[in-house]
């Protein structure tokens, strides 16, 4: 993921000594079931020890198997949705995007999204010896989806009001290293621009999407992205403003960040879901990521529990909150 631009940023401290009080009232309130981080601190290793899920990779197959299987074990209808997708370079991608929904009667949805796919190489590796090497993937891409398996755990054990979609998308990051000199426009979210051209369910739509990308590290912080603000900026506001009420200020900035080419792009572009993108923003990095992204140093020493706590609690409350 991907490209950034526009970087504007700001340093915002806040204190966040009545979370835990705060996040118990709510959920009371609204009779929301708590966010197990150990347990999604777990589905996001259990990814990782597959190995790098490089697409027409043996590990890459193995979680697929492991997603889908594991999805349905809590309940969800689930549909595989198969393409093979040509990359930048002229390779055919054998991608699965992997789609699980729960209460599927039920008009009224909300998607939820994160890809689950590893980059080939590590292009930004600080050692040239690596450039060729698989990323690990623990933040970037297991984090998003280890949330949204906990969160798929909790929506069937307590039924939400509304129906839920949970989208795991493939061939995400096989987008083209910076050094590539042909044509690269669309290189990156093969399956998620395939699914929105490709609806699983004819005339799919939601109420609005979100979607999770780099949301495991330690003391991260989350920005308004521009092209969220730009397609959903109500659905932002709605998100941060549930996180700052859940005493979560830290974390979910309320400064604008940059604009970042992620799957959210494509099912606004596309599918017309007003689509917002939960992802990691540093403002004192150069690319605007973490220091071990689309290295080989993106191992799960970047993922922190108290993190996914944060994003999976947020995200449970807005879900649940809906009506």
């Amino acid at each position: 993921m991907k490209k950034i631009y526009i970087l504007l940023f700001s340093v915002i401290v806040l204190c966040g000594c009545k979370q835990a009080v705060k996040t118990q009232e709510s959920a009371e309130v609204l009779n929301i079931p708590s966010f197990n981080a150990d347990s999604a601190y777990q589905y996001v290793k259990t990814q990782v020890a597959f190995g790098p899920r490089v697409p027409n990779t043996p590990e890459h197959k193995l979680c697929a198997g492991y997603l889908s299987a594991t999805l349905k074990q809590f309940g969800a209808a689930v549909v595989e949705q198969r393409a093979d997708l040509e990359a930048f370079d002229g390779k055919i991608l054998h991608a699965v995007n992997i789609i699980a929904s729960f209460n599927p009667e039920n008009e009224t949805r909300i998607l939820l999204f994160a890809h689950w796919d590893t980059r080939p190489w590590s292009d930004h590796d600080p050692n040239p010896a690596n450039y060729e090497k698989p990323v690990s993937g623990a933040n970037d891409g297991a984090s998003g989806v280890g949330i949204l398996l906990e969160m798929a755990r909790q929506l069937g054990l307590n039924k939400p009001k509304i129906g839920v979609d949970i989208i795991f998308f493939d061939a995400e990051d096989y987008g083209a290293p910076e050094s590539f000199t042909g044509n690269s426009e669309d290189s990156w979210c093969l399956g998620t621009q395939y699914w929105a051209k490709n609806l699983h369910v004819p005339d799919y739509k939601a109420k609005y999407g979100i979607l999770l990308d780099m949301v495991g590290a330690p003391g991260a912080t989350f920005y308004k992205e521009q092209i969220s603000m730009y397609y959903a900026a109500h659905i932002v506001n709605k998100v941060w403003s549930t996180a700052s009420q859940l005493g979560f200020g830290q974390y979910f900035v309320d400064k604008q960040g940059g604009g970042i080419t992620d799957d959210h792009l494509y099912v606004n572009k596309i599918a017309d879901i007003p689509s917002i993108d939960i992802i990691q923003y540093n403002p004192n990095s150069e690319h605007g990521f973490g220091s071990y992204w689309h290295t080989t140093n993106d191992t799960m020493d970047n993922i922190d529990k108290n993190t996914l706590y944060a994003v999976g609690t947020t995200l449970l409350h807005v879900v649940y909150g809906e009506k």
